[in-house]
């Protein structure tokens, strides 16, 4: 699950089946009682349709927990700079941070450091069409060395420029307005 509405839709979904629920969040879900096979494949068959999963096994729980610190570390980056990413994992998950990075590739088939630029990513974007922020400020907010490092890493992984795409959503808020 990727964000607060996911959390919405899977707790209506739950509620639905009648599977009472202690708690669920960004990842996890807490029943009251063992839930049935045929619940879970219930489960799994509705959730599938908003693009999600059921994951049981403790290879893909401990993905979606690895994902998991990734997205509170981009979403709150502005918030506690002081600490590097792979002290942070290694510290939430009790595992080293060597393991956890090794782990992720031979599953996801992607590095974690690739999967926490592309979030960094589509945070810059979010930050660009939702925010004031000045380009300088959002490399700040998001713990990049520089304004320049984080305009060289956007071109790389987008192929625009930052101001390219604030002018494309500039433009698209022009045209959306005219209508």
């Amino acid at each position: 699950m990727a964000c607060e509405s996911c959390v919405i839709f899977l707790k209506d979904t739950l509620d639905d089946l009648e599977i009472k629920i202690v708690r669920v969040e960004l990842g996890e879900i807490e029943t009251m009682d063992d839930v049935s096979d045929d619940d879970k494949m219930k489960l799994n068959s509705k959730i599938k349709k908003a693009g999600m999963e059921l994951l049981e096994k403790k290879q893909g729980v401990l993905i979606e927990k690895i994902r998991k610190v990734m997205i509170d570390y981009v979403s709150n980056s502005d918030k506690d700079p002081a600490i590097k990413f792979s002290e942070l994992l290694s510290k939430e998950l009790n595992h080293s941070y060597t393991y956890l990075s090794n782990f992720f590739s031979e599953v996801e088939a992607t590095t974690i450091e690739q999967y926490l630029i592309a979030l960094k990513i589509e945070r810059v974007k979010e930050l660009i069409i939702f925010g004031e922020d000045s380009f300088s400020e959002i490399a700040h907010k998001l713990n990049y060395s520089s304004s320049a490092h984080l305009s060289a890493q956007f071109k790389k992984v987008t192929g625009l420029t930052l101001s390219h795409f604030k002018a494309l959503k500039e433009k698209r808020r022009i045209t959306i307005q005219k209508v």
